[in-house]
């Protein structure tokens, strides 16, 4: 797996726990990442161990993300967060630390979302 997915990868688990719970529908979707991305065994149960504990805005590995995996990783974050209903209250303010951590322009963040939000929604409901 290339790094720049593992960065993505660990950069998820943020969002994962920010209503404060690690749901199975969370892990369900990290670990269908894992195998799109093509992970080893080795690097599954890395991202696994790295999820076990509650992450932060400030644990994601900003400098392992190029220009375009920023918005990949935000794009992700947002349907992640739709995975177990609408997203939370605390998943949203996250997503917003989010873009100004990744440093993604205000207005270029918010189509990103917005055709996040209406992917998963979309998607999601067929599930």
């Amino acid at each position: 797996m290339h790094e720049q997915n593992m960065a993505i990868l660990k950069g998820l688990i943020p969002v994962a726990w920010a209503d404060g719970k690690y749901e199975q529908t969370e892990k369900q979707v990290i670990q269908a990442l894992l195998e799109a991305f093509g992970a080893t065994d080795e690097e599954s149960s890395a991202i696994k161990e790295y999820a076990s504990t509650p992450k932060g805005v400030d644990d994601i590995p900003i400098s392992d993300l190029s220009y375009e995996d920023r918005r990949v990783l935000l794009q992700h974050a947002v349907f992640l967060s739709y995975v177990d209903g609408d997203p939370s209250e605390p998943e949203g303010k996250l997503i917003l630390e989010m873009v100004r951590k990744l440093r993604i322009p205000d207005d270029e963040a918010k189509g990103l979302m917005d055709s996040a939000a209406e992917r998963a929604k979309r998607y999601l409901n067929t599930l």
